[in-house]
């Protein structure tokens, strides 16, 4: 690779690294390229990028966009994912890439995430994490459960109300202690003195 080749990566890079949500590293070794191809396209639905790249140019890129906390990571193999999506949902495919193998492969070396380096534990916690969709489905019931108790008291109140004005009209406590009966029409005919 030449100095240009380079220099191209580290902006790719650096761009990758600014423009993600998290950025997770793992220790890549012993992936065969069958399981690095699976392993992309799982986090192809997390919105995610698996990449191999050279440490020196990782670091540099890493310079570059302000990330000190990655440098810390680049010992040894390591592979970035770059997660422009959920980034719990990358994690989770991480980790879960890493249990189909028997914890053999992909041990989380940490990560970067708000301007703030990751331990490996704080990578595994965000992979417990729910995903966005259920967080989002689960404030909306949050936000919903009020108004829906609101709606459901309005719409009892004119029933209620009706059911205790015919209580009180079926104890005949309508009108002060009891209505006296209204007189009856006569059926008399005879005439009436003025």
């Amino acid at each position: 690779m030449n100095r240009e080749q380079k220099a191209q990566v580290i902006e790719e890079v650096a761009g990758q690294i600014s423009e993600s949500e998290a950025v997770f590293a793992v220790d890549y070794r012993g992936i065969s390229v069958p399981q690095a191809a699976e392993l992309r396209t799982k986090l192809r639905d997390a919105d995610a990028t698996f990449r191999v790249i050279k440490n020196t140019l990782s670091e540099r890129a890493a310079d570059q966009v302000g990330a000190e906390g990655l440098k810390e990571l680049l010992a040894g193999p390591t592979a970035m994912t770059f997660v422009r999506g959920d980034a719990a949902a990358a994690a989770k495919a991480l980790r879960d890439f890493r249990r189909s193998t028997g914890g053999t492969l992909l041990e989380f070396k940490g990560g970067w995430m708000n301007g703030s380096a990751l331990t490996p534990e704080d990578v595994d916690a965000i992979a417990q994490l729910p995903s966005r969709e259920v967080l989002e489905a689960r404030l909306v019931g949050m936000v919903a459960a009020p108004i829906s108790g609101l709606v459901n008291a309005l719409n009892n109140l004119p029933a209620g109300l009706a059911r205790q004005l015919q209580q009180i009209v079926d104890k005949g406590l309508l009108g002060g202690g009891g209505a006296a009966p209204a007189p009856e029409a006569s059926n008399d005919d005879t005439p009436t003195e003025d």
